[in-house]
């Protein structure tokens, strides 16, 4: 008995001198939380210094920023849990079915808590070390029964750029006046990553880097509750769940019913300290890539808590009630929803695990909505293909291919009919009787059923259409058996020193190829019209690299040719005349050169950072390819001569593109400039002299006196009618235009805004949308009319230089893979 007295006694003094090493953030850093910024080195700091002097925490990175800063997260959790993490974590993959084998009989919940996506959203991560240090410290009854997991800061790179510019313009003491300079961020802000993405609209998609490390790391936990902790106005009250309506029709009762259990008691803590709040209103639970929607669509209670501040707040303003809101009041109340989380969560353990497994076994064994198997056809464009089924394999999403072919119930996503379809032996199988089945209905459900029009984003995301790949949605279960691996050659045949080598014109991959030849110096050309060689077709254009020109390349040429295309994985056909059995011959005019084009872009205050970096990461990134960013203020100083081609982004361009800014531009593309104007800025040329794009007017009957008589309750959702947040339209395509090369004759475009414009009378209307074009998603009926028989993608003859108009915008959050060649086409082959 004596012995292990004293082996307590020893192990309480171990453990009293490991805590007594433990620092409060405020220790630690040298000032009190919400005096000051604290930087992303040091909040990894201290989380760092917790873990090394408390049995309670594990640190990990799990990734880098694109500006080389650390991501990780903590676990915290007892430290009698600590030493079975691995049976906890394995545990929760098998109840979801994502990991063969029966869990034991424990049941320990994972709470994870996101602080600081939205980088000027700050006060979060302030929250974050003042929360990591109570739950060690003072609540480890709760980490009995949980596993707390922590990522204090998602977006490094945007918090830095806010919290480093604040710094240049506070004074000795913050000044609460909202006019001043340190209530103002410049652009683009610190809302957004390096690239100007805002991580909050990726989760889905995982175009970022950001998003894809932190994706991989949460997948290997797959926890039941997850928080995203953001700001908004700095005039409202707290919100938390439960979430705004519309609510997605996957969303199980529990998942519901929890989001009241978890408000409730939130509000108890807010109302004993007469703190304002307010629940179900603005944020719903719709779009899919949010840090609310997209975990609760894997299965968990995702929620948004929605603190006042954001990047006008700083360290204290004044707001409209004459109060001044601090950043330790943000921060207090970030910090009481997450202990509150946990604590909820602790109290509901059991069936909190019960019914997540839930989610996924009743997916499994019953299917998701009316649709319960979804067909990509073999025959389609094999790249984009390839790139849909690598999406779905990083979302833990099962598919095969039909061991049969058959005929069914189903849905035609090529022309939006339904009735029979010819389901063929091979055909890609992704059904919805899988653990992920309901993120499968979500992904790929033809037609989202809304069931509030007021939607706080986009409503229509479908897979189909986002990749451009044929096929169907089908009412039953199709049966399907593993994938077939198959092989390309690179090069079809086997012939020494070609005239000229041949590739394919219909993907992004395709896009690649052509902008690492770009690079290495190869010059390239592409057929304007089809031809036919050695009995084989060849669609318009198909990539011509000759030997001719090229001669420069010595004997490196071939060399340079089939290794690029080897690295991006590029069929070469090998041809060895330049004289086609129909069609242009390789020395004919309508085979046009290629010329390497010096690309720029408008960015800078007045114009979209969102567009301006999702268009940056395309060139940067995906394809590779030099992108000049020029500040719009410093157009009327640049030499335009540098610049093959300007886009131009949604923006204001009024105070640069006066009258004499206009003739400048004009002048640049008279003399063989290319300007391709993106979503909004054709919103400004329009109706400017010598551009050929008109806004469409629509007719409306003027209202009658009771027409006028709209009640203030109902003024709201009667705007609805003239709204589209984001919905898809089927468009009619000119592909005989090298605007459209690689597309056949319809594209699925992602329609933002309601604004429609008129055909162009003077030049090609290559994209439009007819009448009945709506495909998918919410569009209120004036939207649809106005909407309907205008212009989408069309391009103008300027002189000897080009306008290409991009109504639509291909680029949108870098998922809408299939209109990314239309953007390359724009670039490389347009007025070349």
């Amino acid at each position: 008995m004596k012995k292990r007295i004293l082996t307590l006694l020893l192990l309480l003094m171990v453990s009293a001198t490991a805590f007594a090493q433990l620092k409060s953030p405020e220790e630690f850093l040298g000032y009190e939380l919400g005096e000051q910024w604290t930087p992303h080195y040091k909040v990894h700091a201290y989380f760092m210094h917790v873990a090394e002097n408390s049995d309670l925490v594990t640190y990990r990175q799990y990734g880098s920023t694109y500006e080389g800063r650390e991501l990780s997260t903590v676990v915290v959790t007892t430290t009698a849990n600590h030493n079975r993490l691995e049976e906890i974590r394995t545990n929760n993959l098998k109840r979801t079915g994502l990991m063969e084998g029966e869990p034991t009989a424990d049941k320990t919940p994972i709470v994870w808590l996101s602080y600081n996506v939205h980088g000027n959203e700050t006060s979060s991560s302030e929250a974050a070390l003042k929360t990591i240090y109570e739950l060690v410290t003072n609540r480890q009854q709760w980490l009995q029964d949980v596993v707390v997991i922590m990522d204090p800061m998602i977006n490094p790179d945007g918090r830095d750029r806010y919290v480093n510019w604040y710094k240049t313009k506070k004074g000795a003491q913050f000044n609460a006046n909202p006019e001043t300079w340190e209530h103002n961020e410049p652009w683009p802000g610190g809302r957004t990553n390096h690239y100007y993405f805002d991580l909050n609209r990726d989760w889905a998609w995982q175009t970022q880097k950001e998003s894809r490390a932190r994706i991989q790391w949460y997948q290997q936990w797959m926890p039941h509750v997850h928080v995203d902790f953001h700001e908004q106005g700095v005039n409202s009250p707290y919100f938390f769940a439960p979430a705004a309506r519309p609510l997605h029709n996957v969303i199980s009762e529990w998942q519901r019913e929890y989001q009241y259990i978890i408000g409730k008691n939130h509000a108890k803590y807010f109302d004993r300290e007469g703190w304002l709040y307010f629940t179900k209103e603005s944020f719903d639970l719709f779009y899919p890539s949010y840090g609310d929607t997209w975990p609760t669509y894997n299965g968990a209670i995702g929620m948004t808590y929605e603190q006042a501040g954001g990047g006008r707040a700083g360290l204290g303003i004044r707001t409209a009630e004459g109060d001044t809101l601090s950043l330790l009041d943000r921060l207090t109340h970030h910090y009481t929803t997450g202990l509150s989380t946990v604590e909820i969560t602790a109290i509901n353990k059991d069936r909190v695990i019960d019914e997540f497994a839930s989610y996924f076994s009743e997916a499994k064994e019953n299917g998701s909505g009316d649709y319960k198997s979804f067909v990509v056809k073999r025959n389609s464009n094999p790249d984009k293909v390839a790139s849909l089924l690598q999406y779905l394999m990083a979302q833990n999403i099962e598919f095969g291919q039909a061991t049969k072919s058959a005929r069914l119930d189903g849905y035609d996503f090529s022309d939006g009919s339904t009735g029979r379809v010819n389901i063929e032996e091979g055909d890609y199988v992704i059904t919805t009787y899988q653990p992920q089945g309901n993120l499968v209905r979500v992904l790929f459900e033809p037609k989202p059923e809304l069931e509030d029009s007021l939607t706080y984003d986009i409503t229509s995301w479908e897979l189909h259409y986002a990749y451009g790949v044929d096929g169907y949605a089908v009412k039953g279960a199709v049966e399907a058996g593993p994938v077939q691996e198959t092989t390309t050659p690179v090069v079809s045949a086997n012939v020494n020193r070609p005239y000229a080598y041949l590739a394919k014109w219909n993907s992004i991959d395709d896009l690649k190829y052509l902008s690492a030849l770009l690079k290495e110096g190869v010059k390239v050309r592409y057929a304007e019209v089809p031809f036919e060689l050695d009995g084989k077709k060849y669609d318009s254009g198909t990539l011509i690299i000759t030997r001719r020109g090229n001669e420069n390349l010595g004997s490196n040429f071939d060399s340079i040719v089939k290794n690029t295309a080897d690295n991006f994985g590029r069929v070469l056909t090998p041809a060895t005349t330049g004289f086609v059995d129909s069609g242009k011959d390789f020395g004919s005019s309508s085979v046009r050169y290629i010329k390497a084009p010096k690309v720029g872009i408008i960015a800078g205050e007045g114009t979209s950072s969102q567009m301006v970096g999702h268009i940056w990461h395309f060139f940067d990134r995906q394809i590779e390819y030099p992108l000049n960013l020029i500040n719009r203020d410093d157009l009327s100083f640049i030499d335009w001569h540098e610049y093959d081609v300007l886009i131009m982004p949604s923006g204001s361009y009024n105070s640069v593109f006066d009258e004499r800014g206009l003739d400048q531009l004009k002048d640049w593309i008279r003399g063989g400039g290319k300007l391709i104007a993106v979503e909004g800025a054709n919103g400004f040329l329009a109706g400017k002299s010598g551009f050929g794009l008109k806004m469409k007017r629509t007719e409306r009957e003027e209202a009658s006196d009771e027409d006028k008589l709209v009640k203030y309750a109902e003024a709201r959702r009667l705007s609805a009618s003239g709204l589209n947040a984001g919905s898809i339209f089927k468009l009619d395509m000119d592909n005989t235009h090298p605007l459209a090369f690689g597309y056949g004759d319809s594209y699925m475009s992602l329609k933002l805004g309601s604004r429609g414009y008129e055909f162009l009378d003077n030049g090609w209307n290559v994209g439009v949308a007819k009448e009945g074009a709506h495909r998918s998603g919410f569009v209120g009926t004036d939207a649809v009319k106005a909407l309907e028989n205008t212009l989408s993608f069309g391009v103008q003859r300027m002189g000897s230089g080009r306008v290409v108009y991009m109504i639509d915008n291909p680029m949108f959050r870098a998922f809408w893979h299939n209109g990314k060649l239309l953007f390359g086409n724009a670039v490389f082959l347009v007025g070349n």
